[in-house]
């Protein structure tokens, strides 16, 4: 073996690549820099300002609400804004004057399950709140019936609840008292009467599910009372369980913000209010004192509902059968006239024409009518004596 092939046997390995490490070229002093772990400097960004910021969040009822943003002071419609989102939030310190019941009550209630499978609803919480937001009435109502579901993800309403409950007879007795002769306000407020197992005149309830629809406040014919209050106020409820009492106050503040236009074409509320004149009086004078409530539109009411509307029809229908020859209604006979058709086809009664006036039956002729019967040669309709 040669000396040059015994010198290449003896190199060791690595030597082949660093010989060829040699013939690289070498790395600049930037892929340097990038290969160590050293921070860049970011760069600026231009920030656009023709871009809008987004609105901020609208305040919402929680356990941080005292520190929610009002947003502006606006006015709407005479009513300021940061005061109705305050009054539905709760954070209102009202006067003596202002915690009196007045004329105007807002009332919401919480139902709990009972029967197969808690599909049948029953009262468990009452609220009723004046014009101002001061809570009148706040209580939870024992049910007579097994609870199988409390609901308690939108009543807000527990178990435990039901330990210094009011029984229903005495919460029912308290919210005829203090709706009596009032404005009673509400959002589908014929639940609420129908789970109280009572009425109200309709000349007196305002109800702002069905005033929204009507006066075109909403596009939906049944909205939402949380839709209509952020829609209206800006102020975001039933996030999480309700609560009666702020329902009843945001109930009120819709109500605040559209009573004058609502009750600008109002009728059928005058007679009632002559009625109670003495009362009605008494009830402006507190709300005049503090300042809150105007009674110029007091007389008004909304145009009669559908029962109304059906009575009505009845009494004129009425009229009409009343109307009718005999006093019996069209196609019933009476049994105090025949009717006859003769041989040449004319309508008859009596022997002659009928003329009505006021109610009465009168005949031109009267003649023998059966005597002069012609002989129709047995066909229908005819008579042989």
């Amino acid at each position: 073996m040669s000396k040059k092939s015994t010198a290449t046997s003896t190199k060791p390995s690595s030597s082949n690549w660093l010989a060829l490490q040699k013939t690289l070229p070498k790395p600049s002093r930037k892929r340097e820099r990038d290969s160590e772990d050293v921070p860049r400097k970011r760069r600026k960004i231009e920030r656009d300002d023709s871009v809008s910021k987004p609105p901020p969040p609208p305040p919402s009822v929680t356990r941080d609400s005292g520190r929610a943003d009002l947003g502006s002071d606006e006015v709407k419609n005479g009513e300021s804004l940061v005061a109705l989102r305050r009054m539905i939030l709760g954070q209102m310190e009202y006067t003596e004057a202002q915690q009196l019941p007045g004329k105007y009550l807002a009332l919401d209630c919480e139902m709990v399950g009972v029967g197969p499978e808690g599909t049948e609803s029953v009262l468990a919480r009452v609220s009723l709140v004046n014009f101002h937001g001061a809570v009148l009435l706040d209580a939870f109502v024992r049910p007579k019936e097994r609870v199988v579901d409390y609901r308690t993800e939108w009543s807000g309403v527990r178990e435990r609840d039901m330990v210094n409950a009011r029984p229903f007879v005495e919460v029912q007795s308290q919210v005829s008292e203090l709706i009596k002769d009032r404005i009673l306000i509400g959002h589908a407020l014929f639940n609420d009467l129908k789970a109280l197992l009572l009425d109200h005149p309709r000349p007196l309830t305002r109800d702002t599910q069905s005033y929204a629809g009507r006066f075109k406040v909403s596009k939906s014919k049944y909205v939402a009372l949380r839709n209509l209050v952020q829609q209206e106020v800006g102020v975001t409820i039933q996030g999480g369980e309700h609560s009666s009492v702020t329902d009843a106050r945001a109930t009120m503040a819709v109500y605040r913000l559209h009573r004058r236009e609502w009750e600008k074409g109002s009728v059928g509320l005058r007679g009632m209010a002559a009625s109670m004149k003495g009362k009605g009086k008494q009830l402006a004078g507190q709300e005049d004192e503090d300042g809150g409530e105007e009674s110029g539109n007091d007389d008004d009411d909304d145009e009669p509902a559908l029962p109304m509307k059906k009575r009505l029809k009845n009494d004129q229908r009425d009229k009409k059968r009343d109307g009718f020859p005999g006093g019996g209604r069209k196609g019933v006979s009476s049994g105090l006239g025949v009717i006859v058709r003769r041989a040449s086809g004319v309508a008859d009664a009596g022997g002659g024409k009928e003329k009505i006036e006021s109610g009465r039956t009168q005949t031109k002729t009267k003649t023998a009518w059966w005597k002069e019967l012609g002989d129709g040669g047995g066909k229908k309709g005819s008579m042989r004596l």
